[in-house]
């Protein structure tokens, strides 16, 4: 039988954070969120709104402090780092398309035992004329 922390890896983590942001409401995300904590991977997700570049602190510090209201992490310096990592990360990822403009979406965190991964899923443009832009991060604690 396999040991428990090699169950999931990174791409189960990536895609569980992915999933988790790609929510439509609170119930889906509700949902979803019992089913992974099911399986062992714990979760998070938070709604994000504002302008792109004044907004990245405030994406990340969310990103962290939604992990430990949620237990995904506790209060180590290597654990926020690896959250707020992976969120700078996943916010390079989307950064070309969202310059200068508003954001409007959803941040999720999940983890299973040492890997643990960010998601942002943004609508990027003015009122109705959005693109779409999803970026992820992974980082291993």
């Amino acid at each position: 039988m396999e040991p428990e922390s090699n169950r999931y890896g990174s791409k189960d983590v990536v895609k569980a954070a992915i999933t988790m942001a790609l929510t439509s409401d609170r119930e889906e995300e509700k949902e979803l969120k019992r089913k992974f904590a099911g399986i062992g991977i714990k979760t998070a997700a938070v709604d994000y709104g504002g302008e792109f570049i004044n907004s990245i602190m405030k994406i990340v510090e969310r990103a962290v402090v939604s992990a430990k209201r949620e237990g995904i992490i506790e209060e180590y310096h290597n654990e926020e780092g690896a959250v707020a990592g992976a969120a700078r990360e996943a916010l390079t990822q989307v950064m070309p398309k969202a310059l200068g403009l508003n954001v409007g979406g959803k941040i999720a965190v999940a983890r299973f035992g040492d890997h643990v991964s960010v998601a942002v899923f943004f609508g990027i443009g003015l009122l109705h004329l959005n693109e779409i832009a999803i970026g992820s991060g992974h980082r291993v604690i």
